[in-house]
């Protein structure tokens, strides 16, 4: 886990501290759930077992190999009907294999490209925004920092009445106080940053209301 139980209080008082000098939202999620890229297993499992088979009858593999006996099959025709049948077993077992190990390895992750795989977490960020009733806030200036650590990716979406007057070069220095904090071993640092600077901007577009209500939960939502 990238943060601890004292991190997790740092980072609830750091969205608190933010939020008081704004009426703009900040969620703060972490997504620890293991993508599965299917389709990449998919298609690997099919290169290999097309790949594979016809790679050892080039060097030389012979049905004999596993039917001692096959040589002296009733004619020519049957032999070739047997190497047949043994061929497209093969490749069903070698498809079946190389699925099951790219799904259950992680090989299928590490084979995705990196654009995929944003997309793919950018999608889950997008879900969670809506799912969290960020997009409901007075005003739509919600804040979402989300990072997906077993891919290690962070997304930040803000809302329409915010993003509009933000330049995106603004959430690019976000993601990279945040992502800068992780690739130095200071996980809850980064984060604290990051908020620390979506609370700026927020407080300069956003001020708070008379009441400034709290609409969204200040604690880490992990998921």
């Amino acid at each position: 886990m990238l943060f601890t139980d004292p991190d997790r209080t740092r980072i609830a008082g750091a969205i608190a501290e933010a939020e008081a000098h704004t009426a703009g939202e900040i969620v703060v999620i972490i997504s620890t759930a293991v993508h599965r890229y299917r389709s990449t297993a998919l298609s690997l499992a099919a290169l290999v077992a097309l790949a594979a088979p016809m790679l050892a009858l080039f060097l030389g593999w012979s049905p004999a190999t596993l039917f001692p006996d096959w040589d002296a099959a009733a004619s020519p025709a049957l032999r070739e009907r047997h190497g047949l049948e043994v061929l497209l077993l093969v490749q069903a077992l070698v498809f079946v294999l190389t699925l099951a190990l790219a799904l259950f390895s992680g090989l299928d992750r590490q084979l995705t490209p990196r654009g995929l795989r944003r997309d793919r977490v950018h999608a889950a960020a997008l879900t969670q925004f809506k799912a969290r009733g960020l997009e409901a806030t007075q005003g739509r200036t919600g804040v979402l920092i989300y990072i997906d650590e077993p891919d290690h990716i962070a997304e930040i979406i803000a809302d329409s009445g915010i993003y509009s007057k933000v330049p995106p070069e603004y959430w690019g220095d976000t993601i990279a106080a945040l992502t800068g904090g992780i690739k130095a071993g200071k996980a809850a640092d980064g984060m604290v940053k990051a908020i620390g600077l979506a609370g700026k901007v927020l407080a300069e577009h956003i001020p708070p209301h008379p009441r400034n209500d709290n609409e969204l939960p200040d604690h880490l939502i992990e998921i």
